[in-house]
């Protein structure tokens, strides 16, 4: 049976891109942005977990696989077709992803669906820094970076970028002075993940929550689960839409 049997199947269409999407759970709302290679169990079990915790949860499915096992060989051919696909920006600096647009209506239209103060977003590896460009809409107010790794940390210069343009990254940074706090995870000795955590907290702040873990894993939230990032995580989301929908 697929792991995804009791998701409900959907597709959104917005700024001329259209994705599947799956949804799950009642309560606020969390798009849940998959990593490479793709829509894994792995992800898959990440957004049972938040459902568990009393979220409605959206996962588009942006590439690769989904809800299996991805092949062996499918990991070392996501990241150059990703390289060459316009929606995202895994090479340039200083640029937003265009695939941001496309999340933020995902994101307004899971918000219209379920109410509440907002929803949340969470981005990983290659995705990572969607939940940042996401912020240019109000309706997200708990974006979660996960081990951030686009563009390819080639060089120091790539390594500090956070797949923003500077205009957008200051709307970044102005949410964040108004109460909008952005929550960062990863592996300390994540070499993929460059210094983009230094440049988060020079640009946001005490606003900026990063979290960074002991050890040589990378994804931290599923292949490499660590308990104290899905823990912090949980916590973030809860405190920034749970509470505030029973303050509400």
């Amino acid at each position: 049976m697929s792991l995804l049997a009791e998701w409900e199947a959907g597709t959104h269409s917005a700024d001329g891109l259209t994705y599947p999407t799956y949804r799950r759970g009642s309560g606020p709302g969390v798009v849940v942005m998959h990593e490479s290679p793709g829509l894994t169990p792995e992800v898959i079990a990440f957004g049972d977990e938040l459902v568990g915790h009393g979220f409605t949860v959206v996962m588009p499915h942006l590439f690769g696989s989904s809800h299996a096992p991805p092949r062996t060989w499918e990991g070392a051919r996501v990241i150059p077709r990703l390289c060459v696909t316009r929606e995202f920006t895994m090479l340039g600096t200083g640029r937003t992803a265009p695939l941001a647009e496309w999340l933020r209506s995902l994101a307004r239209e899971l918000h219209a669906h379920v109410g509440g103060p907002g929803v949340g977003a969470v981005g990983m590896c290659v995705t990572g820094g969607f939940a940042l460009a996401m912020m240019l809409d109000p309706v997200v107010i708990a974006p979660v970076v996960a081990q951030p790794a686009a563009p390819i940390p080639l060089g120091p210069r790539r390594a500090a970028d956070v797949n923003l343009t500077p205009d957008d990254l200051a709307v970044v940074a102005r949410r964040a002075r108004e109460g909008c706090p952005v929550l960062g995870v990863r592996y300390r000795h994540d070499w993929v993940t460059g210094t983009r955590f230094d440049t988060l907290s020079k640009a946001l702040g005490d606003a900026f929550i990063r979290v960074e873990l002991e050890g040589h894993g990378h994804s931290t939230l599923t292949d490499h689960r660590h308990p104290d990032a899905v823990e912090r995580v949980v916590g973030f989301l809860t405190e920034r839409l749970a509470a505030r929908s029973m303050d509400s």
